[in-house]
């Protein structure tokens, strides 16, 4: 069976709950860190990738690695393999679909529940988000959720692209908004710790919704004709 791509963007945005769900599943994985040079990876060797977030935005080109991920699921769309866009992953699918992506009038930081319409395959969470930047349901897609500040999931073929964060876990984001912590009081937000204050049932629930999600991608893609898969042990394999 093939494995999985995650393709990851900063050392402080892991792959967190994706890599939990694909060990719980028995399903191997490589991480590609995506500032690091290196050939880019063959994609026909993969099941699908996954993309993660990214403090850089799809209109900072000058980054080369922002340059290289567009370029890298360009192909993967190109060559039918299925793409998992999550945050800036969802936005970097969107523009090369098609769709837009531009500066969100207010950021959306913290929990947020949204509003789906189909809760089996995207729940309503809440979802721990994080981002300065939207995307647009790209042409031919189909919106499956959203909420007050814009899109927050669509599909188009075997591609999801979401807005939020369902692979972070409260430790994760909390590293984000430290990142950002210069930024916050200008946001009228003088507390960062109480946008992501969640009770132990809130965390579980967000872990179980994110399992649902990536277990609903995942019967869209390839390993759904392998039915289930048998345990073996993961990789961390640097493919860039």
């Amino acid at each position: 069976m093939k494995p999985v791509l995650i393709r990851q963007h900063l050392d402080l945005a892991p792959p967190g709950l994706l890599a939990a769900w694909l060990e719980a599943r028995g399903l191997s994985y490589e991480v590609s860190r995506s500032w690091l040079e290196g050939p880019a990876p063959d994609l026909d060797c993969y099941a699908f990738v996954a993309s993660l977030g990214h403090e850089r935005g799809v209109r900072d080109t000058d980054d080369a690695a922002v340059a290289a991920e567009l370029a890298l699921l360009e192909r993967a769309v190109a060559r039918g393999v299925p793409v998992l866009g999550l945050c800036f992953g969802g936005q970097v699918l969107a523009a090369v679909l098609g769709g837009r992506v531009e500066r969100a009038p207010v950021p959306e930081l913290g929990w947020v529940e949204i509003e789906t319409d189909d809760a089996a395959r995207v729940p309503a969470g809440p979802w721990l988000e994080w981002h300065f930047d939207r995307f647009t349901t790209p042409p031919g897609g189909h919106e499956i959720a959203r909420s007050a500040g814009g899109s927050q999931a669509f599909a188009l073929g075997p591609h999801l692209g979401v807005q939020f964060h369902p692979e972070t876990t409260v430790e994760i984001v909390d590293g984000w908004a430290r990142l950002h912590g210069g930024l916050l009081p200008g946001l009228g937000i003088d507390d960062a710790a109480a946008l992501l204050a969640a009770s132990p049932d809130r965390r579980r629930a967000a872990a179980a919704a994110a399992f649902r999600l990536f277990d609903a991608f995942a019967a869209g893609t390839a390993l759904a004709a392998h039915g289930p898969p048998a345990p073996h042990r993961t990789r961390d394999q640097i493919a860039q």
